[in-house]
This record gives C-alpha cells, structure tokens and sequence, in this order.
C-alpha cells in the first residue's frame, strides 16, 4: 500500500515539476505585460470617429506602458474583419480590438458567419457610451418636434427617412416608429453618414439620423432642423428632447450604442484589468479628452461597468434588431 501511494506521490511530484516551468513562463508573461509591441486592430477606416479614439487612446496606453502601440485598420463586413483576426490572436493582451456596438451586438443577427463568436472569442474591456443620435428633418417638413414629425409623417402618407446602413440605430428607430405611431416611413439606406447627409442637404430626404459631429455639414448651413435625439440628450443642443421625453415608449429609445475595446477570451484577466484602468485613466489625458469632446462622447467606463452595462442593453439591441425581419447575409 505505502509502495502504491509512494509512486503516485511520485508520479504526482513529477508531473507538477514538469509544469512549473509553464506555469513560471505564463505568470511572468502576464506580470511584465506588455513585453513587446501592441498592435490595436481598429475595425473600421482611417480618418473616422473610431479610428480616432484608437489613435488617442493607443498613444495614452504607449506612453503608460513603455511599448509602442500600433494602430492597424482592418475595415470591413461591419467590422467582423478587424474581430475575427483579434479572436484568432495569441491570448497574451498583444492585440486588441477597437470597434463599435454594430461589431458587438448587430453582427449576432446581421451575419450568418461573422467569423467570430462574441461569447466565445472575445472579451469586452471597456467601453465608450455613444452619444444621443439627431433626428434631422429638412426644413421644407416644417418640423420641430416628435409630434410635428408624426403629424407631417401622416400627412404625407410616406417619408423618405436616411440611415447610414442597414441594421443600424436609425433603421430600428424607424421601424420602432412605424408600429407606434402607424406610420410608412421608409428607410434609404446610405453606406456612412457622409452621403446620408448629402442626401438631405440635396432634398432627396425628408429626415436623417445621425451624430452630431457629422450633422454640422447641414445644420451650420441651415439645411436641416433637429426634432429629437434618440436615448440621451446631447450637451451642446440641451433644448433638444429625446424621443422618451416626447412620448416614444420602443425600449430601444433607452440604449445608445458605444465604441469599446476586446482582447481574446483566454486573455487572463490581470491583464484585461490592467488595459481597462489604462482606458480609464486615459479619459485625463488632453487629447483623449478632446476626440471625446469632439464626437460629444462620455468617458470610457471601467471593466465591470463595461460589461454590466453591455449584459443590461444587449437583450435590447437584440429583440430591436430581430424585429426589423432581416435576413442574415
């Protein structure tokens, strides 16, 4: 008997020698994260609104951490391109992903195979609230709030209404107003913003949805007129209201998408911790705090607040997209 436990004590002994030099390796990697150069994948193109936090938040974390940190465009698929190459990545914190709320939440129900599984591959770190989106009418509508809307929107018997893609925020707020109020309002949909806007400022459009960065080019030019604001009220138009405080009752118009950060799942956590309190602690930093006030955007929220917030308007997002009936491509 004291042979039998001898030699699995033995067997035992060896079999942990044999990992600690794993062990050893994996603590050391994770207590002198990062060790070499970070490539961030932005999954969306250069020169827009997430590329540029990316850009301001990469510099802020190069400068914490002593390594440089690279900024790679993977645009794309709505962003499943820049995801599913984080999600193949070495779990190790030396890449991250950048994208949006589309990229996390819409892909689930826009795309058959997006490539990745947000469950299953990807961790979320931290998060950015995104801004209370203008309901922009073109000043032919004669419009000012929610109820003229309805009103004109009755009148016409149709309304041309501009979004910036299928399956996006403005395309659920369409659908969402149509069954309570009625209405035939038909979605165009636009491939970004830019062009979406244009297609108001031209008159192709009765309203547009949008950010307010991007709303400048007709506002400041008196070619379109904000009526609402879909979930938060927008500090620089605070006598604007939203659709919940003009009696829209969709749950959708309490959830606001948001620009996040991802690492792949296996990531341990020490070092998903740490890249959170490094996104926290960049809301200090003075070109941070500009690209956020230029896109009228909050802070980046800690890793628990992140994924809190994530877990509360994921069922949100989810039944909004289902019901606009789309089938996945």
């Amino acid at each position: 008997m004291s042979a039998k436990l001898d030699r699995r004590h033995f067997i035992a002994a060896g079999t942990t020698a044999a990992a600690m030099p794993f062990l050893l390796r994996r603590a050391a990697a994770q207590e002198a994260w990062p060790s070499r150069q970070i490539r961030m994948i932005c999954s969306y193109p250069a020169g827009g609104q997430t590329d540029l936090l990316a850009r301001a938040f990469g510099e802020f974390i190069s400068r914490q951490v002593g390594k440089t940190v690279v900024i790679e465009n993977r645009a794309g698929a709505s962003g499943s391109i820049g995801a599913a190459e984080v999600a193949r990545a070495e779990p190790d914190g030396h890449t991250i992903l950048c994208s949006i709320s589309t990229t996390y939440v819409m892909n689930r129900v826009m795309m058959k195979n997006p490539g990745y599984d947000m469950d299953k591959d990807l961790t979320l770190v931290s998060i950015i609230p995104g801004a209370g989106l203008l309901l922009v009418a073109s000043p032919k509508a004669g419009v000012k709030t929610l109820d003229e809307f309805v009103a004109f929107a009755r009148k016409s018997g149709k309304v041309n209404f501009g979004t910036y893609s299928a399956g996006s925020a403005p395309h659920m707020t369409i659908n969402e107003l149509n069954k309570q109020y009625g209405l035939n309002i038909e979605p165009i949909h636009y491939r970004g913003e830019a062009p979406m806007w244009t297609g108001l400022a031209e008159g192709t459009l009765d309203v547009a949805m949008g950010s307010y960065t991007a709303a400048q080019t007709v506002l400041q030019s008196n070619r379109g007129i904000v009526f609402a604001v879909h979930s938060k009220k927008v500090d620089a138009i605070p006598n604007i209201k939203t659709l919940p405080e003009q009696g829209a009752t969709a749950k959708f118009f309490t959830v606001s998408g948001f620009t996040g950060w991802a690492l792949p799942k296996a990531t341990p956590q020490p070092i998903v911790d740490r890249l959170a309190e490094l996104c926290v602690a960049a809301n200090n930093d003075p070109k941070v705090k500009e690209v956020l006030s230029t896109f009228v955007l909050e802070p980046a929220l800690g890793f628990r607040e992140s994924n809190a917030l994530y877990q509360r308007e994921l069922p949100v997002w989810m039944e909004s997209a289902q019901a606009l009936g789309l089938e996945p491509s």
